[in-house]
C-alpha cells in the first residue's frame, strides 16, 4: 500500500486559567469561532466547539503529521493570542489552563459526542467541570494523581 490514509478524531477539553468563569455568553461564540479558526490555519479541522464559562469541549480532526500534543500547543496558543488581541474581553488578559484531556474517537461516535458539546450549558447545570473532567478520565481509564489535577 503506498498511501498513509488516517482518521485522527480527538475530543479535547481544557480550561481557563484557574478555571476562572471568563468566557461568557456574550462572547462565547467568537471564542468558539476562534477556536475553530485557530485550527483551521494550523491544518486541524474543529467540527465542533463549545463549552460554558470555565471550559472548552473540542472535537478536532488532526493531520497524520501531528502530534496531540503539538495540536493542543497550537489550539490553546493560538487561540489565547487571537482572544488577547481582539476587543471581545472588556478587560484583562485571557490565558488557558496549563495541561488538557484528549480522547480518541470514532468516527461512529461524532454525532453523539458533538450533540454533547452542544448541550454544555444544559449540562453543567447538574455536574462542576471538575466532577465531568473526572469522569471523563475514569471512563478512559486515565491514570492521574488528584493532588496534581487541578494546579
Amino acid at each position: 500500500m503506498a498511501a498513509t490514509l488516517t482518521e485522527l478524531l480527538y475530543h479535547c477539553i481544557w480550561s481557563t486559567k484557574n478555571r476562572e468563569a471568563i468566557i461568557d455568553s456574550s462572547i462565547e461564540e467568537s471564542v468558539w469561532k476562534i477556536i475553530a479558526g485557530t485550527a483551521s490555519r494550523n491544518e486541524m479541522h474543529a467540527l465542533k466547539v463549545g463549552g460554558i464559562e470555565n471550559h472548552v469541549h473540542a472535537l478536532v480532526r488532526v493531520p497524520k503529521t501531528m502530534s496531540i500534543s503539538e495540536a493542543m500547543e497550537r489550539l490553546k496558543g493560538g487561540s489565547s493570542e487571537e482572544i488577547n488581541h481582539s476587543d471581545i474581553l472588556p478587560t484583562g488578559k485571557f490565558e488557558w489552563q496549563e495541561g488538557y484531556a484528549a480522547f480518541s474517537v470514532s468516527k461512529s461516535s461524532v454525532p453523539a459526542l458533538s450533540d454533547y458539546i452542544s448541550m454544555q450549558r444544559e449540562h453543567h447545570q447538574k455536574f462542576s467541570f471538575e466532577d465531568e473532567y473526572v469522569q471523563f478520565l475514569q471512563r478512559h481509564e486515565v491514570e492521574y494523581d488528584p493532588q496534581y489535577l487541578w494546579e
